[in-house]
């Protein structure tokens, strides 16, 4: 059986998807930043027609077409494009392989007779890519080199043991050569393919390297180039359709148990721990309910899952009833292997960081996760700066670092005015409307502001801390600014 490869190429895959669901009329170009200009990194048919092209500034390209529509461009959704296209061609083939950023290669080997032939193969694809709005050119051809060539410059069909042929109009550049290879090569008038093909190899070697004698061998079908097809990721969802349609919660409960050992199987095979679960209910009436829970840390254990589950199921309306569940783990996170916990008495024990992860999952699906929040150290001693604020379910605890010095107090605030008797430290004080005297003093200890910073609340300069124990109980944490001898409280110990 003769080899048959179908290279497919999008000349605008990235402002064909971006313009799918917010279509624009006229002009039109995606920018992508490079060093200290925008430059035009994708163009639609209007833009190409007023000189627009690929590379060039975006001032540039203002200057030429001022009314031209803009907007930045998205690389990762461009890959995923191309990913989700790689999966739809496998109706065409069972292996897909990327060809670059916006090429497919598939061989269609023993395959192109199920649709009628290659012709029909091709004019169906083309008609489908049409319907969903991407500009498509493909080409068959008995290697991967020749149909990549081919597709890049018209498209087309090489027959079987014609490409020599087939190809030989086509500039050197097909090749997938680098500039300055194509550019001597033009200099010493070989501009086609047909110009290299009776030439010796060794020559041409010597002369513009063994790149350019790889590639030509690769698409004549002297060196064999594979169709890798990359293995698609693990899909982490589970469904299950119902014989009879059930409505009480104990009945979806009891389904959500059996699709949570399955997926967490899964997970568990993967290595992988879900961070957010999503449940779909299917009703009878063709409606549905969504059910979807977010976890502190990764996690596979469908108990604890299935717990954080039962408040959004009771609220769920089963109409009719429900004749169709499916559960699915749309972000996931790697996670390691771990021990399985013991047992005492009759239940599971449960570690203290799984406790706290849970206890955080709960609180975080009532009021949000990134409204959870714990504080971890930081490397500063300024004491507004002596810590961060980051939301617990999207951080690990950190352990304070010891410090020498004297303690901080338990409770800081921002500094409130003082007033205060003469002396240091001050034989007494109001504050909050409060008279305080002074029973025992610690300090001063004094702490200079960072420079590297502009804070207004440091810009009086330098700050003595003392440590004051006061008659009427309270121990307070009180500073002055030597520059202007006013006091200030910033904090309370324990």
């Amino acid at each position: 059986m003769a080899r048959r490869l179908l290279s497919i190429w999008f000349p605008r895959l990235a402002s064909d998807t971006s313009l799918r669901n917010r279509p624009i009329e006229g002009p039109f170009a995606l920018t992508l930043r490079s060093g200290n200009s925008d430059h035009l990194h994708c163009v639609n048919p209007c833009a190409m027609a007023r000189g627009l092209r690929r590379g060039m500034t975006l001032a540039d390209a203002r200057a030429i077409c001022p009314d031209l529509a803009t907007r930045p461009a998205d690389l990762a959704r461009e890959a995923t494009a191309l990913a989700t296209l790689r999966r739809w061609t496998g109706r065409y083939a069972p292996m897909v392989g990327t060809d670059g950023v916006d090429g497919l290669i598939a061989d269609i080997s023993g395959v192109s007779h199920l649709f009628g032939g290659e012709v029909e193969l091709r004019e169906d694809l083309q008609a489908r890519m049409d319907r969903a709005g991407l500009a498509t050119v493909t080409a068959i051809a008995g290697t991967r080199g020749a149909a990549h060539a081919l597709a890049r410059h018209g498209g087309g069909i090489v027959a079987d043991g014609s490409l020599a042929i087939g190809i030989g109009h086509l500039p050197v550049t097909a090749l997938r050569v680098d500039h300055d290879t194509a550019e001597a090569l033009a200099r010493m008038g070989l501009s086609r393919i047909s110009d290299l093909i009776p030439l010796p190899r060794a020559p041409l070697a010597r002369r513009f390297g063994q790149g350019l004698v790889l590639r030509l061998d690769q698409a004549l079908g002297a060196q064999a180039e594979p169709v890798a097809a990359e293995p698609d990721p693990p899909h982490f969802g589970v469904r299950m359709t119902l014989p009879e349609p059930i409505g009480l919660q104990s009945d979806v409960m009891a389904g959500l148990a059996r699709l949570l050992e399955r997926l967490c199987a899964k997970l568990t095979l993967h290595r992988m721990g879900a961070r957010r679960v999503r449940f779909e209910l299917r009703r009878v009436d063709s409606g549905s309910a969504v059910v979807e829970i977010g976890l502190a840390r990764p996690m596979r254990d469908p108990i604890r899952i299935a717990a954080l589950f039962a408040k959004g199921v009771d609220e769920i309306d089963s109409g009719f009833g429900i004749d169709g569940l499916r559960l699915s783990a749309p972000l996931t996170e790697a996670m390691a292997p771990e021990q399985v916990t013991g047992q005492i008495g009759d239940g599971p024990t449960i570690r203290h960081e799984d406790a706290l992860a849970d206890l955080l999952s709960s609180i975080g699906n009532r009021i949000g996760f990134d409204r959870v929040q714990r504080l971890l150290p930081a490397t500063s001693l300024i004491p507004e700066r002596s810590f961060l604020i980051a939301p617990a379910a999207y951080s690990s605890p950190e352990p304070i670092p010891q410090r020498s010095g004297p303690g901080r107090p338990i409770t800081l605030f921002p500094p409130e005015p003082v007033t205060a008797a003469s002396g240091t430290p001050p034989a007494n004080f109001r504050w909050r409307r409060m008279r305080f005297t002074t029973l025992r003093a610690t300090g001063p200890e004094r702490i200079t502001p960072e420079w590297w910073f502009d804070d207004p609340a440091w810009r009086s300069g330098l700050r003595d801390y003392w440590r004051i124990d006061t008659q009427e109980g309270p121990r307070l944490w009180l500073f002055v600014t030597p520059q202007t001898q006013d006091w200030y409280m910033q904090g309370e110990f324990a």
